[in-house]
């Protein structure tokens, strides 16, 4: 059984602001900070509707058999409509179990929209039993159905006054939690250039997730205690073996229990 654990980062659609907004000679800043406003005028705070968000970065941890990699989808600056196409795509070919933190009320629904705006395929994902009957009681989108696994809101029980942040759960179990910066920072990272830097992020983000979930099924009985430690061991050889800063800085903020 395949396991794909993924995780959206997103900036504001300027291109979307300008057309809503009647904004044309505005600065991509001055388009977002407008965008900021009208959302302050309408909820008090800055977060944008879903629809308003550009997906810059989509990272994802996939285990399968005896392996266990963690990557960013696409190169570095691909369009957007390109990292839809390589999720979408890797959900046809492997057809996966998810796993996601908020990706029922955040990183799915946004990826829906993006999809429609690019016209981008995603007939696997859509299967609710018409072509594939083994789909009718266990697909992606049910919210009950484990195809798709948001622990966010499995564990916080459907409930929203129940819901935490992946970075304090994460903390609460041990793990590092988020490392370098926070979804907050990741407009400011994307004016200055950061691609690399956000993607990095995104990845630690997806690590934290796919231990909160390795920790779930031990606790649902779906691994042994010893399958968890030899999980928990293979994810700290990944560590170990990767070269790059932001694993060995994820590494040093987990020490061995």
């Amino acid at each position: 059984m395949n396991t794909l654990v993924f995780d959206i980062e997103t900036v504001p659609d300027t291109d979307l602001g300008r057309r809503l907004h009647d904004l044309r000679d505005l600065s991509e800043e001055q388009v977002a900070a407008v965008m900021f406003a009208h959302r302050r005028q309408e909820t008090g705070g800055e977060f944008l509707s879903l629809e308003q968000q550009r997906i810059v970065a989509i990272s994802v941890a996939m285990r399968s058999r005896d392996s266990l990699k963690v990557w960013s989808l696409g190169e570095e600056g691909a369009p957007e409509k390109v990292l839809i196409e390589r999720f979408f795509d890797g959900l046809e070919r492997y057809t996966p179990d998810l796993v996601s933190w908020n990706g029922s009320g955040f990183d799915l629904p946004v990826l829906h929209y993006r999809s429609l705006l690019h016209g981008v395929p995603a007939a696997r994902y859509w299967e609710v039993g018409d072509h594939d009957p083994s789909f009718r009681w266990r697909n992606y989108l049910s919210r009950f159905h484990w195809r798709h696994m948001d622990l966010m809101d499995i564990l916080s029980g459907f409930q929203g006054r129940g819901r935490v942040s992946l970075h304090d759960m994460a903390v609460l179990l041990g793990f590092p939690g988020k490392i370098g910066m926070h979804g907050g920072d990741v407009w400011d990272a994307y004016r200055r250039g950061e691609i690399a830097r956000i993607r990095a992020y995104c990845e630690t983000d997806v690590l934290n997730t796919y231990l909160v979930w390795l920790r779930f099924e031990l606790v649902r009985g779906l691994l042994s205690a010893e399958e968890h430690l030899q999980e928990i061991a293979r994810v700290r050889r990944f560590l170990a073996e990767s070269p790059a800063a932001h694993w060995r800085e994820f590494a040093d903020a987990w020490p061995a229990s």
